[in-house]
Parts: structure tokens; sequence; C-alpha cells
């Protein structure tokens, strides 16, 4: 798709959709909102689009990578990004069978370098592309950029969190490119936003190989994706779901990864509701609150249970959130959440046992599925300009709308209420401390004798000041990462003890809620910067040392 082409037709798309329901939300917080009657029933409070308005934007049909281009046409000094068209060219349909997978020529995009007149931190070159991998309909949508001039050192992957896509990342992409010698990815989760829409299917019977078998369909991917960009080692960075397969790839795949980051992390803490296959589903969760939580407050509110004092330990400057941990036991398993948990609806454990997923509720109601997306729409992105809101609620809608895939994963490694089936809790402690062979690999036939134990890697887990993902749970892990380095380092000599660079870490997000790269983005952006030097310069004191 050229640059001039998507922008005609971006255009032509949002003239035929009417008010955004952003808006319609603005209006209603400052007594202005729409009189029509059919806001004004029992979910018209909720669903902020009208009728008529939803009805037009189903009729407008935006394709999936005309609702990407325009996300991302509000990354700053872009204005043009490149887009493929190889996926999510086609006007979807209620119906869809299939995502297509063009092989065309005129569907690739070429890579668009910004120079430094127009762009202060470059030039900088940006590159959309689909990467096939091997099976049957199997690619990840990327989207890159990187330095111009200069050699790339160090690789960033960002994985976004369920049913989203790389387009949520847009205000991150210009200001983590500004770290020199860093190439960064995002990808698309197989099944999910523009990548391939296989069939999803689990073959396993029981509970945990059901499991593991979701978990792999994900990460599995990802680990082929590595291999074709020929990258050994690389800083991965994970959202919600996105955080819970970044860990489950760090236990499967060791001694590929110098750095792991893990955004409000889904799948930390355990619930004896959801681990136990002969009790009933949790029936409370804080869940709840991504969907009536109002961004506006997430972003403009402070969180009464959080200290406003900083730790002096912290070399940071971030609100540090310590205090409200050791107020119940600094290291509990589990500590009072930032959001409060409430009752979950009788119909949604049903749907979710079912694994019937919020996206096939908007594909079923047709030209009522705009309205349908915007009681979350409206809410998540309530803090952001109108433009933007509406880009970001097309982009939803778009994708949404697309064949379920990887979506139908989601109850096998979740129960209702986003805990975990298999907590990460149980095995966070493994990250960074794995067998390798030689070659890399866990599980090759080379004898024991010449396998090595990584050496540790640093854990960072970031959450929203707001967030509705339970902190707790990040100092559980914090606890039980530190717990198994001196564990593994107490006989070692030394100079052994010297080379490790395990460590764990909780940061909190000032005026953020669960997405914390959208809504404390500069801040976000800040904290990742640091952290990515810091890896640049242990890396290259590794290399050095000829590690």
């Amino acid at each position: 798709m050229s640059a001039s082409t998507t922008s005609s037709n971006d255009h032509g798309y949002t003239s035929r959709t009417q008010q955004s329901p952003l808006a319609s939300q603005r209006a209603k917080k400052q007594g202005n909102a729409p009189s029509e009657t059919n806001r004004t029933g029992k979910f018209g409070g909720y669903f902020t689009l009208g009728y008529k308005e939803g009805f037009n934007q189903w009729w407008a049909n935006i394709p999936a990578a005309a609702a990407e281009h325009t996300v991302l046409s509000y990354v700053p000094y872009l204005q043009q990004p490149p887009t493929h068209t190889q996926t999510g060219s086609e006007r979807p349909s209620d119906t869809t069978t299939s995502m297509p997978i063009s092989n065309a020529s005129s569907n690739k995009a070429s890579p668009i370098t910004t120079d430094p007149v127009t762009d202060p931190f470059g030039p900088r070159r940006w590159h959309s592309n689909l990467v096939k991998l091997g099976g049957k309909n199997r690619a990840l949508n990327e989207f890159s950029v990187e330095r111009v001039g200069e050699p790339v050192d160090q690789n960033l992957v960002m994985l976004h969190g369920y049913g989203a896509g790389l387009g949520v990342f847009y205000k991150n992409f210009e200001g983590l490119s500004r770290a020199r010698g860093w190439k960064v990815y995002a990808l698309d989760l197989l099944g999910m936003g523009r990548s391939s829409r296989p069939p999803f299917k689990v073959h396993t019977k029981d509970r945990q190989g059901s499991v593991s078998e979701a978990e792999n369909w994900f990460i599995d991917a990802l680990e082929e994706w590595r291999m074709q960009k020929k990258i050994e080692r690389f800083t991965l960075l994970g959202h919600s779901l996105g955080g819970y397969l970044a860990v489950a790839y760090a236990l499967k795949y060791p001694g590929h990864l110098n750095k792991l980051v893990l955004a409000s992390p889904v799948g930390i803490p355990e619930d004896p509701y959801a681990v136990n296959a002969d009790m009933p589903d949790p029936q409370i969760s804080t869940l709840n609150n991504e969907f009536s939580q109002d961004q506006n407050d997430a972003v403009n509110g402070s969180n009464p249970n959080l200290s406003d004092s900083l730790d002096d330990r912290d070399s940071n400057n971030f609100l540090n959130a310590r205090s409200k941990a050791q107020a119940g036991g600094k290291h509990a398993d589990t500590t009072a959440p930032t959001a409060p948990r409430k009752p979950l609806p009788k119909w949604l454990t049903y749907l979710w046992d079912a694994n019937i997923s919020p996206f096939s509720l908007v594909r079923w109601a047709g030209p009522l599925g705009p309205r349908f997306v915007s009681g979350w729409t409206s809410r998540r992105f309530s803090h952001l300009p109108p433009g933007e809101s509406q880009a970001l609620h097309d982009y939803a809608y778009s994708i949404f709308r697309q064949r379920g895939s990887g979506e139908y994963a989601l109850a096998y490694i979740l129960a209702p209420g986003a805990f975990a089936r298999s907590p990460l809790i149980r095995r966070i402690q493994g990250v960074g401390r794995q067998m390798i062979s030689p070659d890399g690999s866990r599980t090759s036939s080379v004898a024991a004798a010449e396998k090595r134990r990584e050496t540790g890697i640093p854990v960072v887990m970031m959450y929203g000041e707001n967030d509705w993902m339970d902190i707790g749970g990040g100092y559980a892990a914090e606890k039980k990462i530190a717990e198994e380095r001196v564990r593994t380092l107490k006989d070692l000599p030394a100079e052994e003890r010297a080379m490790d660079n395990g460590s764990a870490k909780v940061m909190v997000i000032k005026k953020a809620g669960h997405h914390v790269y959208l809504d404390g983005w500069e801040e976000f952006n800040e904290v990742m910067l640091k952290e990515m030097d810091e890896v640049s310069r242990r890396e290259k004191l590794r290399q050095a040392s000829g590690e």
C-alpha cells in the first residue's frame, strides 16, 4: 500500500463514519450528550456510540490495514507510515472465514526513511512486513524501526495483549527508537491483529497439557520468527497476555534474552479456583475494571493505596508501591489489589467456559458491532485527543471483526477473571536459570556435562498507578526470583557469582492504568530507555569478556 494511496483511502473511510464514540463520551461529561432516545435505554450510558453512528461505521467497513495505517500515522515525524497489505486489505464480512495472504509484490510495503530535516532524531528507517512461518497459513505481522548509519547491536521485541495489535504501541515507537544501536520490532501475535489466523485447536485432554499446547501455539511462532530474523539475543517486552507469553518463551527457549520486561503482566498470582479442575471457576475478579474504568480517572487520579514518597534505595524517580506491599507483608503472595474485585457476571463465566470470545459477539452483532466496541473504546481511550481516539476505535473494531483464531487460546490459559490455569508465580523463578546446550537448545542430546546453566537475566515488572492488575503478584515474583538467585549462587565460586545477571524489580508508572505504555507513555518510554541503556552497557562488557 503506497502512502499516498493509503491516505486517500483513509480519508474516504473516515468521511463515512459519524461522531466519534469518544466525542459522545466527552459530550456526556460536559452535559451536552446527544438526546436521541436510543442512548437512554438500560445500556445507553455504556455503549456511547449511537445506533446510526454504529451502522455507518459497520457499513464503511474499514479494512484492518487501513485502520492500522491511520493509527501509525500518529507516530511523531513519520506521517506516512509504510503499511503492507498482504493481510487485512480486504473488507471483512460478518461471515468471514479467513484472512487471505497476498504474495503480490504490490501488496508489500517499501521501507520509509525519515531524514534529519523532518526528523530531529533521524534518519530512521521504518518498515512494515509480513514474516511467513512454516506450516499452513502461519505468518506474523511486523512493524520495525532502526537508525540509519548505525550498526544494530541490540534488538527490542514488543508483544501486545489479548485481542490487540502492534498499533497500540504507536506512542512508543518514536521514543524507543532514539536509542543508539537498537532496532525496535513490534509483532502481532499469531492469530491476532493482522497476523495470519490459522484455526486454533488443542488436542491434549489434560489441563496442564492444554495449557502448554496453548502457550506453545504462540511462543513457537515467536521462536520461528527469531530464527528467520537471525537474532541471537534480544530484549523482550510483553504487555498483559503478551507478558505472560514472554515468560513462557523465556522458559521454553532459554539463552536468547538479555532482559525481560513485563508490563502489567496477566497470570502471575495464584487463585485456587483457577488451578484446581475440581473446583468451580473464580467468581470475583478485578477484570471488570478493564471495561468499566474510565481512563481519564486512571491518568488524572492518584491511587490512595500507594505512597507518594520515593524509596531511597531506588535509583529511579518513579512512584514506588513497595510501601503498599510492606503494609500487608512485603512479600506475601497476595496483597490487596489496587482495583476492587467485583463479582463476575454469570453470562461472562458461561461464555468463557464455552470458549465464546467477546470478539465472536462483535462479529455476530453485525451493525451493532461498532456500538458494542464503543463500550470499551469510549472509556479506554477517553484521555486521548479525538483524532487518535477515533483511529484507535476504528482499529480495534477492524481487528475484532477478523476471523477468530488465537483468541480461542484464552480459555485454556486463563480462567474467568484473568487468573492463570498455570500461574507464573509457580515457575517465574526459572527465568534465566535453565540448562542450555552449546547449540543453545534445551532438548539437545549433548551430554549433561557439556551443558551450562544460564547466568540469569534481569526481569522488570511495570504496573500502572491505577492498574487493575494485582501488583502483589509482581512483588511475590520479585521475591521468588531473588530466592532462586541466592539458592543457585550459594555454592558457586566468587568469580562465577560475579558473572550472574539475574535480578528482578517492580516499578510503578504514575498516572497510568493497566495499559501503562499508552496511559503513561512518556514515563514508560523514559523507563524503557534506561533499561535499554543498561542492556547495551552490560552486553558490551559480556562481549568484551568473550562470553
